[in-house]
C-alpha cells in the first residue's frame, strides 16, 4: 500500500539515445513529487523563502526497476515517511501506470535546516504535529522493509 503523490507523463527531453528515460530525470521526477508533499508539511519552496527554513538531502538509494519511455505515464506514490526532531525519512516508488511495473525506487534521508545559519534546526512544534498527524493517517499505507537507512 502506499499514497498516491503524483502523475507525470516522461517528455522526449527526458529521454536518452538508449530511447528510454536518462537516470537524471528519475531523480528529477522523484524530487518534483516530494515537493508536493513537503508543501503538505510547510516546509517546501514558501516556507525556504518566508521563515528561512528548508530541508536538504544528504542521502539517497535509488534503484531502476523496468526502464520507461516517452509517452509513458507514471504514478509516484510515498510508500514509507518517518522523522525524528532534526530528520526525514522516506521512500518514493515510481509505476508505470499502464503495466503497472515498479520502474523506480527512491530512498532519502533529508536534514531540516535553518537558512540563515546554514545549520541543521530541530523542527517547531507546528511541523512537528502536521508530520505526526499524517503518519497517524497513513501509517497502515506505508511498508518498511527493504529500506536501506535503518534507525
Amino acid at each position: 500500500m502506499s499514497v498516491h503523490v503524483t502523475t507525470k507523463r516522461i517528455k522526449k527531453d527526458w529521454t536518452d539515445y538508449n530511447e528510454h528515460m536518462n537516470m537524471a530525470y528519475y531523480v528529477l521526477i522523484f524530487d518534483i513529487a516530494w515537493e508536493v508533499i513537503l508543501e503538505k508539511f510547510k516546509m517546501g519552496e514558501h516556507s525556504a523563502k518566508t521563515s528561512g527554513m528548508s530541508t536538504m538531502v544528504v542521502e539517497t538509494n535509488t534503484t531502476y526497476d523496468s526502464e520507461v519511455q516517452e509517452g509513458d505515464e507514471v504514478e509516484i506514490v510515498l510508500t514509507f515517511f518517518d522523522h525524528d526532531k532534526k530528520r526525514l525519512h522516506f521512500r518514493l516508488e515510481m509505476i508505470e501506470k499502464k503495466s503497472k511495473k515498479l520502474s523506480s525506487t527512491i530512498e532519502m534521508l533529508s536534514l531540516h535546516v535553518d537558512l540563515n545559519k546554514r545549520k541543521v534546526a530541530e523542527f517547531d512544534q507546528q511541523r512537528t504535529k502536521i508530520m505526526d498527524s499524517f503518519i497517524k493517517e497513513n501509517n497502515a499505507k506505508f511498508k518498511n522493509e527493504n529500506l536501506k537507512f535503518i534507525g
